[in-house]
């Protein structure tokens, strides 16, 4: 396996950025920060669960 250092892989992916437009990436961060909100939304109001032992 070949090794591309991180200066690389970051310019081939901001030319591919502007080829192909910024909705693939919009579209991952928007799914991120939906699944991300209802994570942390999942973890905080676990707490507030009523334990009727």
């Amino acid at each position: 396996m070949e090794h591309h250092p991180a200066t690389a892989w970051l310019t081939e992916a901001a030319g591919a950025a502007q080829q192909q437009g910024a909705g693939n990436l919009l579209r991952v961060i928007l799914i991120v920060m939906v699944l991300g909100s209802a994570f942390i939304a999942w973890f905080l109001l676990r707490g507030y669960k009523r334990k009727d032992d």
